[in-house]
């Protein structure tokens, strides 16, 4: 892929599963990365494994992103690429869900992106070009029983992707999606496979079935299609919503 020398990325969410990974995998092309988590302790460990720069942050909070985005830029000298991966996942029938569980998925999930792109489209503009990549969700395509709002949260990342992309076209920066399917071996999954049981529903290795390559997804498989979406080599594409669910959903 092209290189990558000199260019600057931020990925949030990235002190621990598809974050860490999309941070190791841009640091290994070539960028400088400011690694984000609200976990203070995650992110130092993160960001030391790639000699990155660490820069702790709550995504919903507008203010705290905005200095989040100033720091990276003013140690980095720029920002080429983010990465909005961060988000939260709470399971539970629609019509009892926790008006709190509710707020807290849109607050992460949907502010979250909203208030990093607001933050950082700017210093994009300025350098007249830039690539956003928001991590959605195969959820974000069809609707899931107790997957509700997670699921309307990440239909509502794939609307603003779209949006966006063809506002800030113009100005040189490309937005995308990636929408992973299954992922295995990270903290989310086995937060989201403990509600499932609670639930009787399936585990993400007991659906592995139903996926006709044959295995949940790795962090290290969206990572790489994050690469190669803020590379050179996507330079025509914006707009897009990219499955990685190993056939899982199809589209």
């Amino acid at each position: 892929m092209t290189e990558a020398r000199g260019r600057a990325a931020l990925v949030t969410g990235a002190g621990s599963g598809i974050g860490r990974a999309i941070a190791r995998r841009l640091a290994r092309d070539g960028f400088r990365v400011a690694v984000n988590d609200v976990d203070a302790t995650a992110t130092g460990r993160a960001a030391a494994e790639i000699d990155g720069l660490p820069v702790v942050a709550d995504v919903g909070d507008r203010a705290a992103v905005g200095r989040m985005v100033g720091e990276a830029v003013g140690a980095l000298g720029r920002l080429d690429v983010l990465v909005n991966n961060a988000g939260i996942c709470r399971l539970g029938a629609i019509a009892d869900f926790p008006e709190a569980d509710w707020r807290a998925t849109f607050r992460v999930n949907v502010d979250g992106v909203f208030f990093c792109c607001q933050a950082a489209v700017p210093s994009m503009v300025r350098q007249g070009r830039g690539n956003i990549v928001n991590i959605a969700s195969w959820s974000g395509k069809s609707g899931a029983p107790y997957f509700g709002p997670y699921c309307a949260s990440k239909f509502a990342v794939i609307g603003l992707t779209q949006s966006l992309a063809r506002e800030v076209a113009a100005h040189g920066i490309r937005v995308n999606a990636v929408c992973p399917g299954i992922v295995g071996g990270t903290e989310m999954r086995a937060r989201v496979d403990d509600a499932a049981r609670a639930l009787g529903r399936p585990t993400g290795a007991e659906r592995v079935g139903l996926i006709p390559l044959g295995r949940l997804a790795e962090p290290d498989d969206v990572a790489a299609v994050v690469a190669f979406l803020v590379s050179d080599e996507a330079r025509y594409m914006t707009g897009q919503a990219i499955n990685v669910t190993g056939g899982l959903w199809m589209h």
